[in-house]
This record gives structure tokens, C-alpha cells and sequence, in this order.
């Protein structure tokens, strides 16, 4: 008996000592090396549904591990690409800008890519993100605009053309915007040379703008008080041209017939593109929504338009008066710029010309007595006010007063003066005008007193003979005293003054 128990135990403690043993090896076998690394596909895959959850570094962990690890798997592409979406997706000033790093290089290494074409977008997605205010710091919409009209360039049969081009609308919207805002500024505070220019910037880059029609208006409005009857009409009738939907084409084509401009006819394609713009549904006027919006820090975007092709040309190009006008098919003449100097006043901007760009007119001073040479000069954006000469009480003993150095035109017909006599009766030699005949130094004169000008120089020769008036000793530059008014003649280029 006693030995059968010493038996049973023995066998017991072998069946123990066997079990523990073979489970040990079936644990081992599940367990595996912990040094071996899972296939790229499982790898890339894990690092998909973290990105998904919002594991963002844990899902780049895996993602470089993939990238190290199998240099040559065909998920290497899809594996830097999952890499920029990862920071795109967590948002961030400095997460954006690692997203658009990241797109750019999977541009650099894979361009022939269909996935390229999406990497480009994001680029610009990511500058689309992070766009401020019509009134606040524009860099990101400058950029966001770049992009995207390096996409609609390079990938014009891609499937996301119609996306990009919506969020390029949505951009040039906001900028077209802050320049239409500063316009109004300027027109508030009465410089109407800076605001024509911030308006020409809106109705040249920006057709799709949903104020340019007021844009063009305010431009005609402006040209058309200063007499710029050319330019005007040629904004009117864009206005009815390319606007013809617009609440303002009544009154452009009344302001049509007083300049007597043919009205035209409506371009078909803009009725269409209007007409499908009235039919988007929007937003209507919600006071509630406008106080919520002065605190939001992302723009309002959807006034923008939702049709049309938006503009791709770089913004560095400045906007060409001229190109505007003939675009709308208005033909412009030489113009003809004419002005005359007030009794007793110096002579304004004055004279005629001819050039390719319409009419101009200025208008002289008007005063009695010496005057300062001012003049009211109309000028159009882009140039330069030409500053008039300095006033300075006029010398008994130097010659007649010229022309502020312009060309003078025909003399006017004036009746014959009675020769001058001296003393004794002689009649005296006529003096010459040194306005037309070119004054000459006097030898007899006192070298002390300032010697008259040798011949009269234009703005433009000043510059031009500085170095050789320094070497000549010639006096300095004559300026016309106050006199009589005159008229002369100019040429001109264009119509910009």
C-alpha cells in the first residue's frame, strides 16, 4: 500500500513536470522575436487607422519606421504622402507649415505621380487654412493664390480642377476685397489718384469679384470729373458689357448717351454667368450673423462667386490703363492736353499734345501780380505730379521772364508796340523774347550778378546736363519768376498725366 502511494506521486509530479514544459514552448511560439519587424503593408496600414483615431505621432513613428526599414516597398510613396496628411490633419500654425514642407517634397521625389497632383492642392490648402481678414495681413491669401494657380497650370486634366478653382475664387474674393476696402478709404479722404489706383488693381486682377461693377463705376465717376470723358466711357461700358445683370447698368448707359458713347450690347457669356450666379443659393442679411462675423477670425467667404474661370496671371504685373479701356473694345484717339495761365499768374501745366491715351486737360493758376507758379494738374494712377518751378520776386535787370522752360507755342497776334526812343528822339533796337530766341551771355554784365540761362532746359535736360554745367561753370537752372500767363504746346505719349 505504501508503495503504490510513492508510485502515484512520482507519476504525478512527471505529469506535472511535462505539462509545464510543453506549455512553456507553446508560449514561447506565440510570443515570437521581438526583434522582428512587421511588413511594410501591415506597418503602413496600422499607421492609416492612427491617423484616423488622432494618434498623430504614433501613426509617424510607424510611418518612419516604414520608410527605414524598407527603402524600396511600394508603399514608400503612399507612406511620406500619409506623413504631411498626418500634420495637415492636426492643424496648427506650426503643423501646417511641416504639412506643406512634406507636400512639397513628395512634389520634389514623386512628380510623375497621380498623387501630385493632390500634394499640390494641399499646398495651397495649407496656406488656404491659415487666410485672415479682407482688413488684416494678406500673406497667406497671397500665397494660397500662388498655389492654386500653379495647379490649374500644371495639372489642368486633373479631377480636382473644379475644387481648386472654387477655393482660387474664394481667395482672389478676399483680396479683391481689402483692395476695394482701401479704395474706399482713399475715396473717403479725397485722394482720387490713390484710390483709382486700388480700383484699377480690382476690375484688372479680380473679374469675378461681386463688387466690380461698382468698382467700375467709381473709376467712371472719377475720370469723368476730371474731364476724362475717354476713359470714362470706356468704364461705363464695360459696365454694360460685362455686368449686364447689374443694378448699375441703367445708369451707366444714361451717363452713355450725355457723353454720347454708343451703349453696346451685353456680352451673352456674362448674362449666363450672372444669371447662374443669382440662381446659388445664399445667405440673406442676418444681423446676428453679422455680429458673430466681427468676431470670427476666419473671413466670410461665401459672397464669392461659384462660376466663372478665376484669374491665373502673377500678381506682380501692374494694371495697364490702356489695356483695361481697348479691352471692353473702346477705341481711343490721341487726346489732346490744352491749359492756359491766368492774368497775372504763371502759366500752368499748359500747351497741347497728342498721344495714344485720350484727352487731358489742366488748368492754370490765376492770380494778379507775382505769382507762385502753382497749377491744378490732373493725374492719373502710376505717374508722378510734376512740381512746378519755385517763385521768386522777379530781377529789373535780367532778361524777360520765359515759359517755365516749356517750348513755346505760336506767339498770339498782338497789336504792333510803338518802337522805344531815347532821349534825343533816336529810335532804340527791338530787344528779342528770350522765351523763343535762345538768350546769350552778356560780356559787359557783372560777373557777380547771376547770369541768365543759356538756353531753356526741360525737366528732363536738368538731369541729363548736370555733370556738364559743373565742368562749363554755367549758372544754375533759371526759374520764371510770376508774370502773365501763357499757353504753349507739349507732346504726350499717352493720356496719363
Amino acid at each position: 500500500m505504501r508503495t503504490a502511494k510513492i508510485y502515484a506521486l512520482l507519476a504525478l509530479a512527471a505529469a506535472v513536470t511535462l505539462t509545464g514544459c510543453f506549455g512553456k514552448k507553446k508560449q514561447s511560439a506565440q510570443v515570437g522575436n521581438p526583434n522582428d519587424v512587421a511588413p511594410d503593408k501591415t506597418l503602413y496600414e496600422r499607421s492609416l487607422d492612427d491617423i484616423a483615431k488622432g494618434h498623430s505621432e504614433v501613426a509617424r513613428l510607424t510611418l518612419n519606421a516604414l520608410i527605414n526599414t524598407y527603402p524600396d516597398s511600394e508603399y514608400l510613396a503612399k507612406a511620406k504622402l500619409a506623413m504631411a496628411d498626418s500634420y495637415y490633419k492636426e492643424g496648427g500654425t506650426a503643423s501646417l507649415t511641416q504639412a506643406a514642407n512634406e507636400y512639397n517634397d513628395f512634389i520634389t521625389f514623386f512628380p510623375f505621380l497621380d498623387e501630385a497632383a493632390y500634394a499640390q492642392m494641399q499646398v495651397g490648402m495649407c496656406h488656404y487654412r491659415r487666410v485672415e481678414k479682407p482688413d488684416r495681413d494678406r500673406t497667406e491669401a497671397q500665397l494660397a493664390e500662388q498655389q492654386f494657380q500653379i495647379f490649374l497650370q500644371k495639372y489642368p486634366q486633373s479631377n480636382l480642377v473644379p475644387q481648386v478653382e472654387q477655393q482660387l475664387r474664394n481667395v482672389q474674393e478676399i483680396l479683391a476685397e481689402g483692395d476695394f476696402r482701401i479704395a474706399q478709404y482713399y475715396g473717403i479722404k479725397g485722394s482720387q489718384r490713390a484710390e483709382a489706383g486700388r480700383l484699377l488693381d480690382v476690375v484688372s486682377r479680380y473679374p469675378l469679384y461681386t463688387k466690380s461693377d461698382e468698382a467700375l463705376w467709381m473709376l467712371a465717376n472719377i475720370y469723368e470729373k476730371n474731364e476724362k470723358t475717354q476713359y470714362a466711357g470706356a468704364f461705363y461700358t464695360r459696365i454694360v458689357q460685362e455686368y449686364p445683370l447689374s443694378p448699375l447698368v441703367p445708369n451707366a448707359k444714361e451717363r452713355l448717351g450725355k457723353l454720347g458713347v454708343p451703349i453696346p450690347q451685353p456680352d451673352p457669356a456674362a448674362v449666363a454667368r450672372m444669371q447662374k450666379e443669382q440662381s446659388v443659393p445664399r445667405r440673406g442679411f442676418n444681423p446676428v450673423h453679422m455680429a458673430m462675423g466681427a468676431l470670427a477670425s476666419r473671413p466670410d467667404m461665401s459672397g464669392a462667386a461659384h462660376s466663372g474661370a478665376p484669374n491665373l496671371d502673377p500678381p506682380d504685373q501692374d494694371a495697364d490703363l490702356e489695356k483695361l479701356v481697348t479691352s471692353s473694345g473702346f477705341n481711343l484717339n490721341g487726346g489732346m492736353t490744352s491749359g492756359s495761365g491766368g492774368s497775372g499768374g504763371s502759366s500752368g501745366k499748359s500747351g497741347s499734345g497728342s498721344g495714344s491715351g485720350g484727352a487731358d486737360t489742366v488748368t492754370g493758376a490765376s492770380g494778379s501780380g507775382a505769382s507762385n507758379g502753382a497749377a491744378v494738374e490732373i493725374i492719373t494712377p502710376g505717374s508722378a505730379p510734376t512740381p512746378g518751378p519755385a517763385a521768386k520776386p522777379a530781377d529789373p535787370n535780367g532778361p524777360a521772364p520765359t515759359n517755365n522752360g516749356a517750348t513755346p507755342a505760336t506767339t498770339p497776334a498782338t497789336t504792333p508796340a510803338t518802337p522805344a526812343t531815347d532821349s534825343n528822339g533816336q529810335p532804340q533796337p527791338a530787344t528779342t523774347n528770350p522765351g523763343t530766341t535762345p538768350a546769350t551771355t552778356d560780356p559787359t554784365a557783372d560777373p557777380a550778378k547771376p547770369q541768365p540761362c543759356p538756353t531753356a532746359q526741360t525737366s528732363s535736360d536738368k538731369d541729363k546736363d548736370k555733370d556738364k554745367k559743373k565742368k562749363k561753370n554755367l549758372p544754375p537752372t533759371c526759374k520764371t519768376p510770376g508774370g502773365s500767363g501763357g499757353s504753349g504746346s507739349s507732346s504726350g505719349s499717352s493720356g496719363n498725366l
